[in-house]
Formats: structure tokens, C-alpha cells, sequence
């Protein structure tokens, strides 16, 4: 490849080369947007193309939803709730400092100040999140997005006035989402799988889905066939800078080496990213999930606010997921979290065989303290980051890499990513 100097005075000069440590949904778009602007990639994953939180992911791709973790309504959910395997959020008690100095953090931003200024972080990429899944596939994605509305079930109409204010505060944060009220016979008239127990829904227009496994699995293929390398097995245990720019080692593999590095290897991010001035914790907030078959079809995905359960299409049945644990991403899975959701979902839905469980999954999902993501440089202007977004990873992961692509490119910071620096 021919090397290239910048146009536009006090712009960095752009790379030849990247390595991108990471084959999620984020480290794949990366990767995509940075091939756009002709530079030569190396993805490397410790694992396999999307086997981290972007394969078991509800995939919906809701940027209208996509919020700050810490909320109010978090510290009123009580600490005894924190710590019941049976709750949608939970916290197995053991001696663990750095994760009660995280969760401390974390309690601070729980407040409708803090949100508020979470919210107007995430405005400008949510913004362009679905314009972005619009380029991969107009580039050469063969996976497709599904347009279709969430439905929100309730019980009874007066337990669904807590997500009618949750929009109402979106809107009036600037993020619209067009919404209707509906009876429970309106939401089973249009959704016949939802059980008697619905008595209220409100239905969110203008959102999509997409089976993630297989758009990973796409994308992958899409930067290969323009000629990057990915390298699966890949362990990425250090970086080094030497005279031809970094390389970043791992066990058992040769070096793989780049002009530019960048770190979006999810709930381990900050174990290679600290070295480089980033300080803001990234922990496992794991999810769970399965699928199960039904006895009609399901042509969109519901959602069941209070237990908060996410239900989407998946391969003639359906994919159920949710909870938040709190532990170690190496931990291994809790049965009682996959019976906790079964519990959950089941009065809510009819026809469906709860026998048939498969595919039953649990991922980490990194999050930080204030809810928002860590993107951009680093305190090394040739390492940079992505990661952190949360249960947001997959509705955000190409905007994110096509904004993060722009910055290593032209040396200039996006608007949209100011709010995510990542040396905050």
C-alpha cells in the first residue's frame, strides 16, 4: 500500500495499517469504516467471530431506548433485590473492592442530574445509529435489518405509566420515540403468542432487530472480502511500540503489528487499555439468554418492563433474554438466572414450548460507571478505544466504529464522541 500524508494542515497523518483487538459487533464495524478510507486491517478476537455479547444479544436495534445504565429507578430497586438470584438485576455477595468501589460509582450517577447529562451524550450518535447499519448493508453486508415495532406488555394499564414517563423524559431530553397505548386485546390481536395476563401494551414504532450471530458473522466476512485478516484463537496480552508502530502480542501467536491500535475487546477492555491513561472501570454486567419455539409466529420483539424481559424473533421461534449480574466474565453460567427469566416471561406468553429450551447463552456486556461508552484516543495518539456501551453495544456498534474510523483517519474528534472520551 502506497503511504499517504495528510491534505489539511494540522491533521494527523493517516495509518496504513490497523490492528483491531476485538470481533464483536464494534471492533468489526471498526474495522469496516477504516478499510472505507483504504486503511489495512488485522482483526484479532481471543475467541470466535462474535462469540462475546454481541452473539447471545436480544438484537434489537432501538436507538430511541438507548439510555445511561445508572437511573434512578436503580437505587429504588433496593440493595435486597441486588442480591437475589431471582432478580432482573443481582450482585453475588463476596469480597470483591474494585467491584464495590465500581458499584459506588455507580450509585453516584444514579440520579435524574446525572441522567440527564448521560442522555445528552448519547443523543448525537443515537441520531445516526440506524443510518449507519443502512451504509453496512448498501456497502456489501449481506445480512439484513428487520424494521418492525417493541412492544411493551403490562398487566394492567397503571403499571405501564413508568415507561410512558421514560419517554416522556426522553422527548423532552431531545429523543424522540413515537409511541401508542394499546388495550390488552389490541396487543393480542396484533401479537397472538402474548397470554390473557396482558392487559395494557405500548407499542414503540420505528425500531428494528436483526439475528446478531449472523450479521457478526456477515460483517466478518464483508471485512475479509475486502481484504482484511481475521485471527481467531487471539489472546491479546500486550502492546508494544517499536520502530514500524505497535504490535500487540498474544500467547502462543506471532506479533501482529499496525500503525494505529484499537482496543474493543468488550468486558476486558480496560486490562489493555489502562497502561494507556484510561482509568474509568469497564466490568462484566453479564446477560442471559435462550430460545425457545412457538406455536405462531412472532413478527417483532416484546419486551416486559417490570421483569425486564426482551423477547425477539430468532429462527422460526423465539430468543428470551435479559437480567443484569454483576461478576466475573469468566464466571461460569447460573442456571437459576435462566430459570429466573423462564419465571418471568412464561405468565406473559402463550404457546410457547418452555420444554424446547436451546441455545442457552450468557455474555458479558461492559459497562462503566456513568453509562456512557469509551471511544476515541487514548494518552497515545496512535491507540485508541471502543467499548463500554453496555446492553447498547449491537444498536451502536457501527456508528460507533464509523465515527471512531473518522477520528483515526483525520486526526479530528467527531461532535458525537466528545462525550465518551475516554481519558474522562
Amino acid at each position: 500500500m502506497t503511504a499517504r500524508t495528510s491534505s489539511l494542515p494540522g491533521q494527523r497523518r493517516p495509518p496504513d495499517r490497523a490492528v483491531v483487538v476485538g470481533a464483536g459487533m464494534v471492533g468489526l464495524s471498526t474495522a469496516w469504516f477504516l478499510q472505507e478510507s483504504g486503511v489495512e486491517v488485522t482483526v484479532v478476537e481471543r475467541d470466535g467471530v462474535g462469540a462475546g455479547s454481541s452473539w447471545g444479544n436480544a438484537g434489537w436495534l432501538s436507538p430511541g431506548l438507548a439510555v445511561p445504565l445508572p437511573d434512578p429507578a436503580v437505587l429504588r430497586y433496593g440493595v435486597g433485590a441486588l442480591v437475589d438470584p431471582a432478580s432482573a438485576l443481582y450482585v453475588p455477595l463476596s469480597v470483591d473492592p474494585p467491584l464495590w468501589s465500581f458499584l459506588a460509582r455507580f450509585a453516584y450517577h444514579c440520579t435524574a442530574r446525572q441522567w440527564r447529562r448521560g442522555m445528552a451524550g448519547y443523543l448525537g450518535v443515537n441520531r445516526q445509529a440506524l443510518d449507519a447499519f443502512d451504509t453496512l448493508e448498501s456497502g456489501g453486508v449481506e445480512a439484513r435489518t428487520v424494521v418492525a415495532p417493541i412492544l411493551a406488555s403490562f398487566a394492567k394499564e397503571s403499571e405501564s405509566a413508568g415507561l410512558r414517563g421514560e419517554l416522556a423524559l426522553l422527548s423532552e431530553a431531545g429523543q424522540q420515540v413515537d409511541f401508542e397505548v394499546l388495550s390488552g386485546h389490541q396487543a393480542r390481536a396484533e401479537v397472538p403468542v402474548l397470554s390473557e395476563r396482558v392487559g395494557a401494551a405500548v407499542r414503540l414504532d420505528g425500531q428494528r432487530y436483526i439475528d446478531p450471530g449472523a450479521f457478526v458473522d456477515s460483517l466478518a466476512k464483508a471485512v475479509a472480502k475486502r481484504g482484511g485478516t481475521i485471527r481467531t484463537g487471539f489472546e491479546a496480552r500486550s502492546l508494544h511500540r517499536g520502530a514500524g508502530g505497535f504490535s500487540v502480542s498474544g500467547y502462543g501467536h506471532e506479533p501482529v503489528r499496525g500503525d494505529v491500535v484499537v482496543l474493543a475487546s468488550g468486558a476486558w477492555l480496560a486490562d489493555l487499555a489502562k497502561p494507556f491513561g484510561v482509568r474509568t472501570q469497564v466490568r462484566a454486567g453479564r446477560g442471559y439468554s435462550f430460545s425457545v419455539q412457538v406455536s405462531d409466529p412472532v413478527d417483532r420483539p416484546l419486551y416486559f418492563p417490570l421483569p425486564r424481559v426482551a423477547c425477539t424473533p430468532y429462527r422460526g421461534g423465539l430468543r428470551v433474554g435479559g437480567t443484569m449480574e454483576l461478576c466475573d466474565a469468566g464466571s461460569p453460567l447460573d442456571m437459576r438466572r435462566v430459570e429466573s427469566l423462564i419465571a418471568a416471561a412464561r405468565p406473559f406468553l402463550s404457546g410457547v414450548d418452555w420444554d424446547s429450551v436451546t441455545d442457552t447463552w450468557v455474555g458479558s456486556r461492559p459497562i462503566t460507571p456513568d453509562g456512557l461508552p469509551l471511544v476515541g484516543r487514548t494518552a497515545d495518539p496512535d491507540v485508541f478505544v471502543a467499548g463500554g456501551h453496555g446492553m447498547w453495544g449491537v444498536t451502536l456498534g457501527p456508528v460507533t466504529g464509523r465515527l471512531l474510523a473518522r477520528q483515526i483517519v483525520s486526526g479530528e474528534v467527531p461532535t458525537a464522541l466528545v462525550p465518551f472520551d475516554p481519558l474522562r
